[in-house]
């Protein structure tokens, strides 16, 4: 399923945001924008898919940090909400979800006094002109339709930490909303990958057929052993790995209780460089290329800033893995470089969005109210 649309209001600096989305999506913009505010309220609604909206929200100092900190208008409510459409091709059905979070009354029986609270949910889908309600939850109450095609009560009552979502998800027996956590589940968000000496795209990993990467990067020895030794089939990725890194060569030896990897360089042939031995610049390129060209891609990939450490002569390669990618996948990019907006726009036909500040908003820029950007499309 592809994500159409989305939308995210008091979130930081997202006082009130829709936008609709394409294959391929590029923002572009100065520090301090809230370009990261984008990418991070669409990590939030894979956490509420996931029943985590309420620890990831707490792990980012809880809803004083979170909510929007400008003017408010008198009675506004004071939660912060996430809406998403994805739309299924197969079926031609649209998935509508929102979710609201905010913090506990003054006086409340249930929840910690600081903690997140989940308040509201809905899922509607769609199908030809019929827009039906799967799911509807209302503080501490779940109506869920039944195989009577009637909304009825839910038997069981949710924490205030928890989403419906992800509680009727794992329960099995409603079709619809097991259909649209998968898929959300299923996004992948790469915010940078760590290179110090203690980074895990540094050491071997167990031995494990890796359809795709980690989001840390951990089993990137067994993701590149995957493509080499069960696929059979690297000529893409050689083919950026040599021009990305001056004509170096990646080794993978067939895995034998751990996976492992490591670079050759034209200078110098008769050796073999290890993860340990590479610089920042290499080892987070190859976390990019295991990232996008992995033996099976996610239906969403987000990249936050993964410009960072890489030489210019990288930013080419790049944008055609991202143009591989984008192919079979959705890809969302956040980036502070013009150099390598213009290589994507080239190699993918998309109009960089650029990401502004507006009355102290997040918005973007030629963007209207009701999410579509003027000229968008004129590439």
């Amino acid at each position: 399923m592809q994500l159409r649309s989305m939308f995210a209001q008091n979130y930081r600096s997202l006082r009130s945001i829709r936008m609709d989305l394409s294959g391929v999506n590029l923002f572009i913009g100065e520090n301090g924008v809230g370009k990261s505010n984008l990418y991070r309220a669409l990590q939030l609604v894979q956490a509420a898919a996931r029943g985590r909206l309420a620890n990831e929200i707490s792990g980012e100092g809880g809803m004083f940090s979170v909510l929007w900190s400008g003017e408010r208008r008198r009675h506004e409510s004071t939660r912060i909400r996430f809406d998403v459409e994805l739309m299924d091709m197969e079926r031609a059905a649209t998935f509508r979800y929102w979710v609201e979070a905010g913090m506990r009354p003054p006086v409340a029986a249930a929840g910690f006094p600081l903690e997140p609270q989940v308040k509201a949910e809905e899922l509607v889908v769609e199908t030809g002109r019929r827009a039906v309600t799967v799911m509807k939850r209302n503080g501490p109450g779940i109506s869920v339709r039944g195989d009577n095609g009637r909304m009825q009560q839910h038997r069981e009552q949710p924490l205030t930490s928890e989403t419906a979502i992800a509680l009727l998800g794992d329960a099995g027996y409603y079709p619809e909303v097991s259909t649209f956590r998968r898929a959300v589940d299923a996004w992948r968000f790469f915010h940078g990958f760590r290179t110090d000496r203690a980074s895990p795209l540094r050491a071997p990993c167990l031995a494990v057929t890796a359809p795709l990467l980690d989001e840390d990067g951990a089993n990137i020895a067994a993701v590149f052993a995957t493509l080499v030794h069960t696929r059979q089939d690297t000529v893409e990725l050689d083919h950026v790995v040599a021009a990305a890194l001056g004509g170096a060569r990646l080794v993978v030896p067939e895995p034998q209780e751990m996976a492992e990897f490591g670079l050759m360089l034209p200078e110098f042939p008769n050796r073999v460089f290890q993860p340990r031995e590479l610089s920042d610049g290499q080892l987070r390129f190859l976390g990019l290329a295991a990232a996008l060209m992995s033996y099976r891609l996610p239906p969403l990939i987000a990249l936050n800033e993964p410009e960072a450490s890489l030489h210019p002569d990288m930013l080419g390669p790049l944008a055609e893995m991202i143009a591989q990618a984008a192919q079979t996948s959705q890809v969302w990019i956040v980036t502070h470089s013009e150099a390598l907006a213009e290589a994507v726009r080239q190699r993918c036909g998309v109009r960089p969005r650029r990401v502004i500040r507006e009355n102290g908003a997040t918005w973007i820029d030629g963007m209207r109210i009701t999410g579509v950007v003027d000229d968008e499309d004129e590439d």
